[in-house]
């Protein structure tokens, strides 16, 4: 992303709202919004959105996981899939 063509004052996306938002699309990228020469706001496409959602999501999956295991909280493969097998004959039975 250049930061140059993507940092845009709010007056801009005012009277340019529509075609802000097709750039954002088509580009599939992000818009930065400023208000008196601050970033206030980012403008971004759905798809990216959702995609940086996602990737949020497995980050945190990621980190519970290292905390997880680091206090003890874990099984073996060879246990969770031996338990699995128990889990699978008791729902058969």
């Amino acid at each position: 992303m250049r930061l140059s063509k993507s940092v845009k004052p709010i007056s801009y996306l005012k009277q340019n709202t529509a075609e802000a938002i097709k750039e954002v699309h088509v580009n599939h990228s992000s818009m930065v919004i400023t208000q008196n020469g601050e970033a206030k706001a980012v403008l971004l496409d759905v798809a990216e959105y959702e995609q940086d959602q996602e990737s949020l999501a497995m980050l945190k999956m990621i980190a519970q996981s290292k905390e997880a295991y680091a206090a003890g909280n874990f099984k073996t493969a060879k246990k969770a899939f031996s338990d699995i097998r128990k889990t699978i004959k008791d729902i058969q039975a």
